[in-house]
C-alpha cells in the first residue's frame, strides 16, 4: 500500500462466483460469499417445492455438497447459480414424494387471512384463491422433469440456458419440456375463469 492511499475495499458483489470458488480452494472461508449471495433464492425455490420443513435442510445439504465438489467447478462459467440449482434440484429429487405431498397439502389448506385490511388485499386474494388450487393440482400432474424445468424458469428465474446447464440437458430439451409443461398447465386450467 502506498502511503496516503487507503487499501482498496473489495465489494463481494464485484467478484464473479467462479473467482470466489477458485479462491475457496486455498481459503475455504471464501465459499461463504456464495452462501450469502445465493442462499435466499435457493431457499425460496426449495421452499416453494417442499415447504419450510425440508427446504432449510435441502439447501444446507446442497451447499455442503457444493463445497465438497468445488474443485470440479468449471471456472469458465462465471455465474454459479445454474450449478447450485442443479445441486439443489438433485436434493429435491430425493424428496419427490414429499414434493407431491406438499402440493396436495396446500390444496387442502384453508387460508388464514389475518387482520390485514380487506381493501388492501381483495384483488390479490381473489386472484390467488381463484388460481391456487387449480395450479397446485396441475403441478402434481406434471412429470418431475417437466416440473423441474417449469419451476426453475418460473420460480427461480433462470434463463433457458441456465436451466439447461443446471439440469445437464440440451437447450432443445429445456424448450420441449417447458412447452409440454405449459401446454398441460393450460389444459388443466382451461376450465377456470381468466379474470376475477
Amino acid at each position: 500500500m502506498t502511503a496516503g492511499y487507503p487499501a482498496r475495499v473489495i465489494n463481494p458483489d464485484d467478484v464473479e462466483d467462479a473467482a470466489i470458488i477458485a479462491e475457496s480452494l486455498s481459503n475455504p472461508d471464501r465459499f461463504s460469499v456464495l452462501y450469502e449471495r445465493h442462499y435466499t433464492v435457493l431457499y425460496g425455490f426449495a421452499y416453494q417445492r417442499l415447504g419450510k420443513e425440508l427446504a432449510e435442510d435441502v439447501v444446507a445439504e446442497s451447499f455442503m455438497a457444493a463445497f465438497r465438489a468445488r474443485k470440479g467447478y468449471d471456472t469458465g462459467r462465471p455465474d454459479a447459480r445454474p450449478w447450485l440449482f442443479a445441486i439443489v434440484n438433485q436434493h429435491i429429487a430425493r424428496h419427490h414424494r414429499r414434493e407431491s405431498a406438499h402440493y396436495k397439502a396446500l390444496l387442502r389448506m384453508k387460508h388464514d387471512h389475518g387482520e390485514e385490511a380487506l381493501a388492501d388485499r381483495v384483488a390479490g386474494i381473489a386472484t390467488a384463491q381463484t388460481w391456487r388450487q387449480p395450479l397446485l393440482k396441475a403441478l402434481t400432474t406434471l412429470s418431475r422433469k417437466d416440473r423441474d424445468v417449469l419451476l426453475m424458469i418460473a420460480w427461480a428465474d433462470l434463463t433457458y440456458a441456465e436451466a439447461a446447464q443446471a439440469l445437464s440437458v440440451p437447450l432443445g430439451t429445456i424448450r420441449s419440456r417447458l412447452n409440454r409443461a405449459r401446454r398441460k398447465l393450460r389444459e388443466a386450467l382451461s376450465d377456470y375463469p381468466q379474470e376475477v
